[in-house]
């Protein structure tokens, strides 16, 4: 438990710093942080450049902005909201607007790798291969906890697009990794 107060502590004091410009106390908070960040960006972002980008613009986006962070809350989770947003206006961007397509428009387009042996590895190459409206709610809903109604005025849909692009996502995983499990087992 003491350790965990020290880096609590510890973050808490590089960001005392870090609202004070200190660019040592930013380098720290960044190389503390950037690693579960990245995994962050990248579950919304698939190629690995991309994701990257996105969350240097959010850490530089964070810094620039660290003296609207209030430490009721984690500075993680502060961290956290700004990457998921940034990575949303990037797909915004990449798309020209976010829009969802009917769902009988969805198919995988590629099989998910088996070359992985992780099974993270493997789950987030299924995730990668959901369509984008879809890979962005489930991510949103399972993996941040973000409620539908959360979800509705981030991404500007209606609460029922919500769940049913996140039960469609659901039901792909579920179809791709049981496909993959009846490959690797040769039953199919």
């Amino acid at each position: 438990m003491s350790k965990l107060v020290s880096i609590n502590q510890n973050v808490s004091e590089l960001v005392g710093l870090a609202q004070k410009s200190n660019q040592k106390a930013q380098l720290a908070l960044y190389d503390t942080f950037s690693g579960k960040m990245l995994g962050v960006c990248r579950q919304y972002i698939k190629d690995l450049q991309f994701a990257e980008d996105v969350m240097i613009t959010s850490f530089h986006k964070a810094f620039q902005n660290i003296n609207k962070y209030e430490p009721y809350g984690s500075f993680e989770g502060w961290l956290r909201r700004i990457m998921v947003r940034e990575c949303i206006s990037y797909l915004r961007i990449q798309k020209n607007k976010f829009n969802v397509v009917e769902i009988g428009d969805y198919y995988f387009t590629q099989p998910v790798s088996t070359t992985d042996n992780s099974t993270s590895e493997i789950i987030q190459n299924a995730v990668d291969q959901l369509p984008i409206g879809c890979k962005t709610i489930f991510n949103l809903y399972v993996i941040e906890g973000y409620k539908h109604r959360e979800i509705s005025e981030l991404l500007n849909v209606s609460i029922g697009t919500s769940k049913s692009q996140l039960a469609h996502a659901k039901k792909l995983l579920k179809s791709s990794l049981a496909n993959l499990n009846n490959t690797e087992n040769g039953t199919q």
